[in-house]
């Protein structure tokens, strides 16, 4: 079954411009959840600012959260 892409969805994936993210938007990009974003938001995981009401991610918090996976510790099984 394809994966079915809106314009809205090329168009963040194309504009290297936005500087803030909304949650589904981050969770998109690290290919996650909505909801286990929220929580890595919630947690301080994942930088993130209010801009009003809005919860928003700084498009380059999503790579620092990556690196900072990459630069962890293996969890003992």
């Amino acid at each position: 079954m394809a994966e079915t892409r809106t314009a809205a969805t090329v168009l963040e994936s194309q504009d290297p411009s936005l500087m803030l993210l909304t949650v589904e938007e981050a969770a998109r990009r690290l290919r996650i959840g909505r909801t286990t974003c929220f929580r890595l938001v919630l947690a301080g995981e994942i930088e993130s600012v209010t801009v009003g009401r809005l919860r928003r991610i700084p498009a380059d918090a999503v790579p620092a959260y990556v690196a900072k996976l990459r630069h962890r510790p293996a969890e003992a099984a």
